[in-house]
């Protein structure tokens, strides 16, 4: 993926050079996804001419999402674990963040399964019917260019055949990563047993290889989340458990619930593999975690709690003091409409987003 431009608008001419549209444009690994509006149609583009407008990349093949293999997004997924240059995911919970995501010039999508499971009124901790987190998932998937990965919780049961199911679901969806946590939220039992763990794990990669799919498995231990066991013990019970997870297949290990950087630095160089952190308020800064050596950073519900904090503020304000203050300075009804459709933004430009 190309991070200094993954997003680019183009403009189409038809066949007799009258006809316009607008094109979403993202370029993984010199070809280029096409996400077309041409009077609220979908339109073919393979076999059409397509002139990129000044200081846009040429020579590139130009390909439909549909027609790009999961597989491939699978291995463009992966590739972006790079420890010291890590993927940055600003977790979604519905279409509209997650194009909001996208368009900010961000390589990949996350799912936040507690985000999900909020907007459609469940508590968080698999109590969502997995069919409708599955919905929810796929309806991200289909709404954007750039891979997504879904978070799956435990994997919606306690057997192994249960995450094959979600895994499966999840693929079936358009997801080409997923999270499983070892976390139970029971107190007498926080953490299920690491055999259980690498059997989910090994019955996650058949399911991804049943497919033709190399799955990103990011596997979360939630030693330090959860505060299990005494303190003394937690580093060496996550290295333990995380080097189990990452022997059984995993691809990523992922530990919420640290701040402190020289802890983060020992653990990835201890696990030896891609790390992923929760960023969280006193997280130690992009750069820091860059230079401790991890290679994902997620934000997982924290953005849709920022928005229902918005919600909150602006609730009190009105019926606190009857001004509507907090109103200032936001999006406007045409630029998040403008989403939905892919269309030309408000004020005749077309935006060409970029990192870096």
């Amino acid at each position: 993926m190309r991070e200094h431009a993954p997003h680019l608008w183009a403009r189409k001419y038809g066949s007799e050079g009258a006809d316009f549209a607008a094109l979403h444009l993202s370029e993984v690994a010199g070809m280029v996804l096409v996400d077309s509006v041409f009077e609220n149609q979908r339109v073919p583009i393979q076999g059409k001419a397509v002139r990129l407008r000044p200081g846009m990349m040429a020579g590139v093949t130009l390909v439909h999402k549909k027609d790009l293999t999961l597989r491939h997004q699978a291995d463009t997924l992966k590739a972006l674990h790079r420890a010291g240059t890590p993927l940055v995911l600003v977790n979604v919970w519905d279409v509209a963040s997650a194009r909001i995501v996208e368009d900010a010039g961000f390589p990949a999508i996350a799912t936040t399964s507690a985000g999900i499971a909020f907007c459609h009124g469940y508590p968080d901790g698999q109590k969502i019917p997995l069919d409708l987190m599955l919905e929810a998932v796929g309806r991200i998937c289909r709404a954007v260019s750039v891979p997504v990965t879904a978070d799956l919780e435990a994997g919606y049961g306690a057997t192994p055949d249960a995450a094959r199911r979600a895994a499966a679901g999840a693929l079936e969806a358009g997801a080409v990563g997923l999270n499983l946590e070892d976390g139970t939220g029971a107190p007498e039992h926080p953490l299920d047993d690491p055999a259980l763990m690498r059997e989910k794990i090994r019955v996650i990669r058949e399911a991804g290889d049943a497919a033709d799919v190399p799955l990103v498995v990011n596997a979360r231990t939630d030693v330090y989340l959860d505060a299990v066991g005494a303190p003394e013990g937690r580093f060496a019970e996550t290295i333990r458990r995380g080097k189990e997870y990452r022997d059984a297949g995993a691809d990523c290990i992922f530990i919420p619930g640290v701040t402190d950087r020289a802890l983060i630095t020992a653990l990835v160089a201890e696990l030896a593999c891609p790390v992923n952190v929760l960023a969280v308020a006193g997280s130690p800064s992009l750069a820091e975690l860059a230079s401790a050596g991890v290679a994902r950073v997620s934000l997982g519900s924290g953005p849709f709690r920022a928005t229902m904090t918005l919600l909150q503020r602006l609730i009190r304000e009105v019926s606190r003091e009857g001004t509507f203050a907090e109103l200032e300075e936001i999006m406007s009804h045409a630029a998040v409409n403008a989403r939905m459709r892919r269309e030309e933004e408000p004020g005749g430009t077309f935006p060409v987003s970029s990192r870096g």
